[in-house]
């Protein structure tokens, strides 16, 4: 029996996230995802040539309301999701479930684009503003706009839960953790307490100098840094996957294998395999979650259809190309098999198997990157929540808190962290799945008469 009254905390935690992502939450995610694929009859998967035209800026118009391009927003979007759960979630979904897990990502992120595209072109079309008069998005307006003020209840559910969801503690802790197990032996110093706090401290500075600039400033880096660090890290991987390249195909065969009968070495069933591979897939690219809406609404954009094309990407580059990297680089070097390690040291030892001396460094500075980026994004999620609960006057007293709650992170226990976040973000599909549901046959009728209207103008030219 666990004395300890932070254990026993811990361990509630962890029991709470277990039950509230079992079956019920995975009938909500895989289960509306599976309705909004079949209701829109795929139809965002027939125009992704299109959806990479809006990203490429061919219908940016800057008199439009709201406050970055399409390009910044989804920069903006998957500098969160293209993060820590990229590289250190994909190990413990692995760790966890077994190969077979990655398999079942997969599966989530494909119906998780018909969900982006639904809940991102509803940030759109649902738009309201906040108390300074400019234009917001995101699920707590959708469900204030689209589905009325008796609704209110459920809006600000969502932005509590947000609250707790969009705070760094998950990213700061694994940062320190890469940081602290490579950077510090090479300069002759040993992990401790201390360290994780001046580390922590570090972090939180470099934090500060982009949250309190606000949505333009983060989109500015973030449009800058998402595609260098996914071309830096899919080099890298391309590497590790070269230099294993005969366990390549054997280990695709073992995810499928695996993602069909459970793992046999974890003794993951089937069924727990699943929701692991749900439950990684969800932190990691967030559809249905309710957090890209909230940057996506933010875009200039005033096509609901396009802006929702455009987050359906979103899944796609997160969790079929990267994690897919992550996972196969940890399967043909067999890091994943070593139980005395998890989280991102089980991602760090492939690079270090694969490049001795160097690999562990490179894998830093990718990281940080990742790392940096998600913080910038989260604390702008949190401050949309805030100002919509009590006001944009507070938006600075919560960017202190999230700069705060860096340092505590980086000397808190993992699995405790992970937990709290599971349940955030279960917390936040909700209401993001409930009003999605109940306005997807207004996102159906903009679909058909936005392609009706781009046919037209095609067939006219």
């Amino acid at each position: 029996m666990v004395n300890d009254p932070f254990q026993r905390i811990e361990q509630a935690i962890i029991d709470f996230s277990n039950w509230i992502w079992d079956l019920p939450l995975l009938i909500l995610l895989v289960g509306g995802g599976l309705y909004f694929l079949i209701y829109s009859r795929l139809l965002p998967f027939k125009h992704f040539l299109h959806a990479v035209s809006v990203v490429r800026g061919k219908y940016d118009n800057k008199s439009n309301i709201g406050q970055i391009s399409a390009f910044r927003a989804l920069s903006t979007a998957l500098s969160s999701t293209l993060g820590m759960g990229n590289i250190s979630g994909v190990a413990i979904a692995i760790s966890m479930g077994g190969p077979g897990a990655l398999f079942w990502m997969w599966m989530s992120a494909l119906i998780g684009m018909a969900t982006k595209y639904y809940t991102c072109s509803l940030s759109i079309m649902y738009r309201g503003s906040d108390d300074s008069g400019i234009a917001q998005g995101g699920p707590m307006y959708v469900i204030m706009e689209g589905l009325g003020k008796r609704w209110k209840p459920l809006a600000v559910f969502f932005s509590i839960a947000g609250l707790f969801g969009s705070l760094p503690i998950f990213t700061a802790n694994q940062l320190t953790q890469v940081l602290n197990d490579v950077l510090l032996p090479s300069l002759s110093y040993r992990a401790s307490t201390k360290s994780s706090v001046i580390i922590g401290a570090v972090i939180s500075v470099l934090v500060s100098i982009v949250v309190f600039g606000g949505i333009r400033r983060i989109a500015n880096y973030a449009s800058k840094l998402v595609p260098f660090m996914v071309c830096l890290y899919f080099l890298a991987v391309s590497y590790i996957l070269v230099v294993h390249h005969v366990n390549i195909i054997p280990a695709f065969e073992q995810v499928i294998s695996d993602a069909m009968t459970g793992n046999a070495v974890l003794g993951g069933s089937l069924g727990a395999i699943i929701i692991v591979g749900v439950r990684r897939a969800a932190f990691s690219n967030e559809a249905g979650i309710g957090t890209a809406p909230m940057a996506h609404g933010a875009s200039r954009n005033m096509e609901p259809v396009r802006e929702g094309l455009v987050a359906m990407l979103g899944p796609f580059i997160d969790t079929i190309v990267v994690c897919t990297l992550t996972a196969i680089a940890i399967l043909v070097t067999n890091s994943w098999q070593d139980p005395n390690i998890g989280g991102v040291t089980v991602t760090l030892n492939a690079f270090v198997k694969t490049m001795p001396g160097y690999g562990a460094f490179l894998l830093v500075f990718i990281v940080a990157i990742f790392a940096l980026t998600s913080l910038f994004t989260y604390s702008y999620y949190g401050t949309k929540c805030i100002g919509f609960l009590f006001g944009t006057r507070y938006k600075k007293i919560y960017n202190y808190i999230y700069i705060i709650s860096i340092i505590i992170a980086a000397i808190s226990s993992m699995s405790g962290i992970v937990g709290l976040i599971d349940i955030s973000f279960a917390l936040m599909s909700i209401p993001t799945m409930v009003s999605a549901i109940i306005l997807s046959p207004k996102v159906n009728r903009a679909t058909h008469d936005y392609f009706n209207k781009l046919s037209i103008k095609t067939t006219a030219v």
